[in-house]
């Protein structure tokens, strides 16, 4: 039997891929981040978080989505999202 993995396309639709995800978001609050990001891990051991947790398979995909990187664990990723410079 062949392993498939849950992810969100560019167009923030799901999409089945036989690769795990290697960035992991939050639907409601659109961010994306490492999958050892600590915040996402606190919340998740505080019974948060799981609900509405998505998986990309890349950042160029989570952008085009519409999300943006986390502060916590993606810092120059997040500065540069924040001064209104393309990510891309």
């Amino acid at each position: 039997m062949r392993t498939t993995w849950k992810l969100l396309g560019p167009d923030g639709a799901p999409v089945v891929s036989d690769r795990p995800g290697t960035l992991g978001g939050h639907r409601r609050s659109r961010i994306y981040g490492r999958l050892d990001c600590r915040t996402a891990r606190r919340a998740i051991e505080r019974g948060g978080y799981v609900r509405d947790r998505v998986f990309f398979a890349d950042e160029d995909t989570a952008i085009r989505a519409g999300y943006r990187p986390c502060a916590v664990c993606l810092p120059g990723r997040y500065a540069v999202w924040r001064a209104g410079r393309p990510l891309a």
